[in-house]
């Protein structure tokens, strides 16, 4: 796959952008769209605009390229007029309509607004459903649920274990790491081999979590992978789980994607927009408490009130 811009489309091979510079959530519920751009453009060199490090999970979307995007702060980093058709999959705010029409393609693909014709943008409906919806106005066939991964080549380090994914991009996201050590004991004696998984920054709360887990009699050491796996192989081991306990983060989103059975804790995002799809999941929150402030250092009251037993019970209730 493509990790720089080191062509730009020509006669032969015309060029798509689609502009996303989020997430690995925000790719994974993107997946949809990106599979009806690549049906109907065929002929066309696609690349995904996002973030650097996230060039391991498009190889698992397959036949999309990449251009590294860190934001946008600045116009992409495309010569004016190369791109054939642009793709606004990021939002519908002034700052991505405007790097897209930095472009000068020949042909956009946005919601609406101000000189640029597509669908009213709407809330409250699912993120997989909002993309293919665009789409599907700009008469490009889509279908949300066509959401499903490839394997990656890796092998995952512990198939069949339960995956608890400790971090999150946010605090309002961040469930405490007591209740997760107290799943993973009451998971572990119940004969669960427990994988402790999350970024590199999110060390520090996968170690805490062993600690107290080691505390009342589970030693979680050998299962402690957070911060030590690529990209390619944390997707390994979430398509090989026995069942995944997790936030509203991309963990909870490559379980729906492998088909994983999934305990979701949601807090401040809608989960009408967010939430997995059709399958092995079951969604724990309190919506009547939710406050909703995605970016808050603190954790959502909605996903407060969601406790150990709750977490354990939907694990039951999934027969994993």
């Amino acid at each position: 796959m493509d990790t720089a811009l080191d062509s730009y489309g020509n006669q032969d091979q015309p060029l798509l952008l689609a502009l996303r510079a989020l997430k690995l959530g925000d790719l994974l519920v993107a997946v949809p769209a990106l599979r009806g751009l690549r049906r109907a453009f065929p002929e066309h060199r696609i690349l995904y605009a996002g973030p650097a490090w996230i060039a391991e999970a498009l190889e698992l979307v397959g036949g999309i390229g990449h251009l590294p995007t860190p934001g946008l702060d600045h116009p992409l980093t495309v010569p004016h007029g190369v791109v054939d058709v642009a793709v606004n999959l990021h939002g519908n705010g002034p700052e991505s309509r405007l790097r897209i029409q930095e472009l000068g393609a020949g042909r956009i693909v946005a919601h609406a607004s101000a000189g640029i014709d597509g669908p009213p943008w709407i809330t409250g409906i699912p993120e997989r459903e909002r993309w293919t919806r665009l789409l599907n106005w700009h008469g490009i066939d889509a279908d949300p649920l066509d959401f499903r991964l490839h394997r990656p080549e890796v092998p995952s380090p512990c198939p069949g274990a339960t995956v608890i994914h400790v971090g999150a991009a946010y605090g309002s996201r961040l469930w405490p790491v007591e209740r997760f050590a107290d799943v993973a004991v009451q998971l572990a004696a119940a004969g669960h081999r427990i994988a402790l998984t999350g970024g590199t920054s999110e060390r520090a709360r996968a170690e805490e979590t062993a600690a107290l887990a080691k505390l009342k009699g589970a030693n979680l050491d050998d299962g402690l992978l957070a911060g030590r796996q690529s990209l390619a192989e944390f997707a390994a081991t979430i398509a090989e789980a026995r069942v995944v306990i997790s936030a509203d983060t991309g963990a909870a989103h490559l379980a729906s994607a492998y088909q994983r059975p999934s305990v979701v804790l949601f807090g401040p995002a809608p989960v009408e927009e967010w939430g997995p799809p059709p399958g092995p999941h079951v969604v724990l929150t309190a919506v009547e408490l939710r406050r909703g402030d995605v970016f808050s250092a603190e954790p959502d009251p909605a996903l407060l009130a969601v406790s150990a037993g709750d977490v354990l019970e939907a694990v039951e209730k999934l027969g994993c």
